[in-house]
């Protein structure tokens, strides 16, 4: 087990041994960028880059990843180790409570208060939530907030009730947004309904006002990690078995004692669900760690497939190994 750690804890362990080696923390130049921001799919080295280059300009790595911002789940949403959080400033990591349905609007209101208060220092953005990376400069719509008794009311109206006769609720009252959504898509078709049910308004009405980002209008640097297909999904399998010894089924139970709400975000982090049914007694374990491996990969395929037609042409494409040298340089 031990000999098939993934590339990415090697590589985070590699920078940690040769940070020593880098030189002086470098102030980036006034005509410098406003941040730095480091995408790219999971598995792939992103927190080692951050480190290496937030250390090089004496900068702040802040966590741009919708599950790292729980803190129930260290080891099985690969947040920064212990080791490489204490050689550089890490923000927005593991401050959030599994409880919470933390949203990229959420994220955003985050990282500009973060951004406001640094003094001038870099901000080294990195995560795998193209979400995220797209709040930071074009902001979001101005969705109203949802009193938690309304809330509360359409989840209850809801429960038992099948994801797709929920959708044609949907469609009756909000049909441009039902036409928007998947009719599996249950998180996001209570959403929907819950704002209706706040407002009298379909979503669609919200999207022509938008919060300008946090970044909006900076000069920014802008990497994707982008390795060879056939060897990261080779990295994932390894990654998600090392994270099985380092005690992410321990997580996982202690989640599962909480009997939160199975829609909220973390309950649908990458590898919960299949190892909630291990423990419940449904699958043995090796088909649980199977159905982990089989939706990260998924989940990296998506994440390649978001950035090239989502993101703008400004994005350095590039591979892991070439960026960490260059950052070394």
């Amino acid at each position: 087990m031990a000999g098939r750690v993934s590339f990415a804890i090697r590589l985070a362990t590699r920078v940690i041994r040769e940070l020593p080696l880098l030189p002086s923390p470098e102030p980036t130049s006034a005509d410098g960028p406003a941040a730095i921001l480091i995408a790219g799919p999971t598995a792939s080295g992103k927190s080692a880059l951050a480190t290496a280059l937030a250390l090089r300009h004496g900068g702040v790595v802040v966590n741009t990843d919708s599950m790292q911002v729980y803190r129930d789940l260290r080891v099985l949403t690969a947040r920064p180790s212990p080791e490489e959080e204490a050689r550089v400033e890490h923000r927005l990591y593991g401050h959030v409570d599994g409880a919470v349905n933390h949203s990229a609007g959420h994220f955003a209101r985050d990282a500009e208060s973060l951004v406001a208060g640094l003094g001038g220092r870099l901000p080294v953005f990195v995560g795998g939530t193209g979400l995220y990376f797209r709040a930071l400069e074009e902001g979001l719509s101005d969705l109203p907030p949802v009193p938690e008794a309304v809330r509360a009311a359409v989840r209850a109206q809801a429960e038992g009730r099948p994801t797709e006769a929920l959708h044609a609720d949907l469609a009756a009252r909000d049909p441009e947004g039902a036409a928007g959504l998947r009719p599996s898509d249950r998180a996001r078709i209570l959403r929907a309904l819950e704002i209706h049910a706040a407002t009298g308004r379909p979503l669609a009405s919200f999207h022509g006002s938008r919060v300008p980002g946090p970044l909006a209008g900076r000069a920014l640097r802008k990497i994707f990690l982008a390795p060879d297909r056939e060897s990261l999904r080779a990295r994932i399998d390894a990654r998600f078995r090392a994270m099985m010894a380092a005690g992410a089924l321990d997580e996982v139970a202690r989640l599962r004692e909480r009997r939160l709400d199975p829609l909220l975000p973390i309950m649908r982090a990458h590898g919960v669900p299949g190892l909630l049914a291990h423990l419940n007694g449904d699958i043995a374990l090796e088909e649980a760690i199977l159905r982990g491996q089989a939706d990260t990969r998924r989940y990296a395929k998506r994440q390649f497939t978001w950035f090239r037609h989502q993101m703008g042409g400004d994005w350095a494409w590039t591979d892991p190994d070439a960026a960490l040298d260059a950052a070394r340089a």
